[in-house]
């Protein structure tokens, strides 16, 4: 196995999110350190030159892109195929992908194809004595681990989304890139797409440099209104506790906590949430927390920044018009 670093873009619609370039830098920064280069594979079904182009000026020195129907829609079966001949072709000692919902599913099936060990959610990679060390949170975050991948190679490995810096693209960066022809039918892959369903729009809470948080306190559908509008003024996404998409007033895509979604905005304003250990999982990496909650004993005040004891209903909307004011 060679010191490379493989590395997949995750894309939609010939778009690579965020979560993806900031992989494609942790793999130039390690790279470098270790004294390899940086494979970045996109795969998807057509129009994915541009894509490649864009991974060079990422970090990435060889691009490797395949354009076929059957990977035209995200499917375990077929992209875990494809990644696993690259890795016998190209032999990188290191797998990087973000951690985002598809590279959950990818990384630890491609582990298993590799027979190798896969490190989840990792928020710091660095060599040390000769082998990559990875940092990740356990316990709902409250405790981290360090810990290597011995003797098997390749290692995989998958990034928490907003844990590193998004690299600045340098479009005078020069590398290669190459066209694959996926060994691989329909007829092999047994999971079909039939169709997709729309959800809400708005920001992605993956994306999200700023996210508003309700909880019970929200007592109902109609008291995310106040949290839409701040959500709205910030450029933000607003998100959800369990207990709220359980009772039905907000869909499970705005979840966050260990069930949900795991999320490291900028800005994280908890309203009318306490603080369980299930959502504090999900967000207490944030950069800045805020905590606005009747209740002075509430958890979620032992890992605020900033925290406001008051009905969300009077300080949601004083916390827009003050914002507003001074933004306008």
């Amino acid at each position: 196995m060679s010191r490379d670093i493989l590395v997949w873009v995750e894309q939609f619609e010939r778009e690579a999110p965020a979560a993806s370039w900031e992989a494609v830098g942790v793999a130039r920064q390690i790279a470098d350190e270790g004294g390899g280069g940086v494979i970045a594979c996109v795969l998807g079904g057509d129009g994915l030159a541009d894509l490649a182009e864009e991974a060079v000026a990422y970090g990435a020195d060889r691009v490797l892109w395949a354009a076929d129907p059957t990977l035209a829609d995200f499917r375990v079966e077929p992209y875990t195929t494809v990644l696993q001949q690259l890795v016998r072709e190209h032999e990188p000692g290191t797998i990087l992908m973000a951690a985002t919902f598809r590279g959950r599913e990818i990384g630890p099936a491609l582990a298993v194809r590799l027979e190798t060990g896969c490190v989840a959610d990792c928020t710091e990679l660095h060599f040390q004595n000769g082998e990559l060390m990875a940092t990740r949170p356990i316990y709902a975050g409250k405790l981290l681990s360090r810990c290597v991948i011995p003797e098997r190679r390749p290692q995989v490995f998958t990034t928490r989304v907003r844990a590193f810096p998004k690299p600045e693209p340098d479009v005078s960066r020069q590398g290669e890139i190459a066209e694959l022809l996926p060994s691989v039918t329909e007829d092999e892959i047994a999971v079909k797409v039939t169709g997709f369903k729309d959800t809400a729009g708005g920001v992605s809470l993956a994306d999200a440099g700023v996210i508003v948080s309700g909880g019970r306190g929200v007592a109902g559908p109609d008291g995310y209104e106040p949290l839409r509008e701040l959500a709205q003024l910030l450029n933000g996404a607003v998100g959800a506790s369990r207990a709220a998409v359980d009772a039905g007033w907000i869909p499970y895509e705005h979840q966050v906590g260990q069930t949900g979604k795991t999320v490291s905005p900028d800005l994280y304003i908890a309203c009318g949430i306490s603080g369980a250990i299930q959502h504090l999982a999900g967000m207490r990496t944030s950069t800045v927390i805020v905590a606005v909650n009747k209740d002075p004993e509430a958890p979620i005040f032992k890992i605020a920044d900033y925290g406001i004891v008051a009905d969300l209903f009077d300080a949601v909307p004083a916390l827009r018009d003050a914002l507003k004011e001074k933004l306008e």
